[in-house]
């Protein structure tokens, strides 16, 4: 029996995506992707499925996603799921259709938080102390 792992991360949020021979089915921390709430993550979620064609039909992906925001584990299981279905299929073609789509699909987004600076009274990386002598 194959089975494919995959990961993706967005900000905090990670998410490890199992793959195996099935029927189509696909569970987010044991819950079935048409239960998924809000629709905007779901739909997010589904991106990949859809670009796929008839490909996901023949896979059961376990999903387990943690940290970070639903809307951060939502691109964090997208990018799972796209990574894993290249690895399960081994289709340069299918790649290329998730770059063209939207590269941060297989590719993950780089940005990150700047840290705060001293002196800056807690409210963040760039505001200081004002004076208003001399």
């Amino acid at each position: 029996m194959k089975i494919v792992q995959s990961t993706g991360k967005r900000k905090e949020a990670i998410a490890r995506a199992v793959f195996k021979e099935g029927k189509g089915r696909v569970r987010v921390n044991h819950v079935p992707l048409p239960l998924i709430r809000p629709e905007i993550a779901r739909l997010k979620i589904m991106e990949p499925l859809i670009l796929a064609g008839d490909i996901p039909d023949k896979v059961d992906i376990a999903i387990d996603a943690k940290g970070g925001g639903f809307m951060g584990q939502a691109d964090a299981i997208r990018m799972a799921v796209a990574r894993g279905l290249v690895k399960w299929t081994q289709d340069m073609d299918l790649r290329e259709i998730y770059l063209d789509y939207d590269r941060t699909m297989l590719k993950g987004d780089f940005r990150r938080t700047e840290p705060h600076k001293p002196n800056a009274s807690s409210k963040g990386p760039r505001a200081k102390k004002q004076k208003s002598y001399r």
